[in-house]
């Protein structure tokens, strides 16, 4: 399944533009709605598509992804079900790599061989699991790989270069860059601080480097894409989905609250691209 992560940043790297990578909590706010708008990702641009485990206590996450996964649990998402839905996904789209990201508990609940072993069956080609520190490996990196999925670890501003080669042993798909200190979508990254950061991981690895945490608009998009190879937007499309519901319930306008936003993003991407031909 990796072959599809390696083929689109192949491709992307040809077009000479940074992959836009977007990430949607599975089942937020219902499955349905959910469904509607992962389907139209990839249309409104999306190059990649992260989705979000839904869990309890998301210690990595701001205010908008937790209420973002209560809302999915509250609607009766499991695990099982966001498998369900990438099975359902791939059924009409074979190219856009999928990555679950989400914490270890619910798949170690689920079980570590049987989630390997139906994550791969449904179509996914990844997995972000960011309570799982290298030392940890054997616990899932490992068999995930040795299943056919892509293990992207992630790197942050206090990942200096004596830890950096332990993060990137069994990284693979690509490395993702956290670029603030702190939770999800708390503040806005710095783009100089942010290149120099991606350009000393690159010393280290020949895998991309995708940035997020705290990008949210075109203009950030683009600046961040100049030295990355992807940017990856989240709170703020969890946002566009709880700005639009109402009464807790998803409108007439939820999906495409995102998928135009989506949109906006990829046009501020594609200007970057354009700028520099």
């Amino acid at each position: 399944m990796t072959a599809r992560i390696d083929a689109r940043f192949a491709k992307l790297k040809e077009e000479g533009r940074p992959a836009l990578v977007t990430f949607l909590m599975a089942g937020d706010p219902d499955p349905d709605t959910a469904f509607a708008i992962m389907r139209g990702l990839p249309e409104a641009g999306a190059d990649l598509i992260e989705l979000g485990m839904p869990f309890s206590d998301p210690m990595a996450d701001g205010p908008a992804i937790q209420k973002a996964g209560l809302r999915a649990l509250k609607g009766g998402e499991t695990l099982a079900k966001t498998l369900a839905t990438v099975r359902r996904f791939r059924e009409a789209e074979g190219e856009t790599p999928i990555i679950l990201m989400g914490y270890f508990n619910p798949i170690y609940v689920y079980g570590v061989e049987r989630f390997v072993a139906d994550a791969h069956a449904a179509g996914v080609d990844g997995l972000i699991v960011v309570d799982l520190p290298p030392e940890m490996d054997d616990e899932l990196c490992l068999p995930a790989m040795q299943g056919g999925l892509a293990f992207v670890r992630l790197a942050t501003p206090t990942t200096d270069d004596r830890r950096l080669p332990a993060v990137l042993r069994n990284t693979s798909g690509f490395v993702y860059y956290v670029s603030i200190t702190g939770i999800t979508g708390s503040a806005a990254p710095d783009a100089g601080r942010v290149g120099a950061a991606v350009a000393r991981i690159k010393k280290h690895t020949d895998l991309p480097v995708c940035v997020g945490f705290g990008v949210r608009t075109p203009d950030q998009a683009r600046e961040i894409g100049r030295a990355a190879d992807g940017v990856v937007v989240g709170s703020a499309l969890v946002a566009a989905i709880e700005t639009s519901l109402e009464d807790g319930r998803a409108s007439d306008a939820t999906a495409d609250a995102v998928l135009t936003l989506v949109r906006s993003l990829k046009t501020g991407i594609a200007e970057k691209s354009l700028a520099e031909a």
